[in-house]
């Protein structure tokens, strides 16, 4: 498989020229089913709508066309991250201290490496965490393993598209007959 980081200097410039920031590249699946998931947001808003991912994936699709940096077969997978988007850059824990979080560290601190609880404050490069079971834990960036956003109701009233522009107009008919 092509090295991700390889991927990302090829990458990085398409997802800039766009104003886009990146979120995340990865290799999911494998085989037959193999893909390449680029992640990406509007620093504005944390979003992509499918019109950027688009943009976004005719980009990358050219100049992939052109350099023909992957051997194998895959499938390009163009995304925002969603509403419980994964935590990559230190900077999203920042972006998102008060919201709870499910993060694995790729060494044991406490006896534990699962942590479930709220991302209390980012202190430089340190994160402190409140686990639901197991207490507070202060840990450096660099030893998340990976981390996602948990799904509850303040996440997705933080998470409030800023404008509706694009979504289905119902409209409802109000004669009796």
């Amino acid at each position: 498989m092509t090295d991700i980081e390889h991927l990302e200097e090829l990458i990085l410039p398409e997802v800039k020229a766009l104003g886009f920031d990146l979120v995340r590249i990865a290799w999911l699946g494998s085989g037959d089913d193999l893909a390449l998931q680029i992640m990406a947001e509007r620093p504005e808003t944390g979003q992509l709508v499918i019109e950027d991912c688009a943009a976004l994936s005719r980009r990358i699709s050219e100049k992939f066309d052109e350099l023909d940096p992957i051997e194998e077969a895959y499938r390009l997978e163009v995304s925002s991250p969603g509403i419980d988007r994964p935590l990559t850059r230190l900077s999203d824990f920042a972006d998102w201290v008060g919201h709870e979080a499910r993060i694995v560290l790729g060494e044991p601190l406490k006896d534990r490496k699962k942590l479930r609880g709220t991302i209390a404050s980012v202190v430089g490069e340190e994160i402190i965490f409140e686990d639901r079971k197991f207490g507070d834990f202060k840990f450096s960036y660099n030893i998340v393993d990976n981390a996602k956003l948990l799904l509850t109701d303040r996440l997705i009233a933080a998470s409030a598209p800023l404008t509706s522009d694009g979504a289905d107009v119902v409209e409802h008919d109000d004669k009796e007959e």
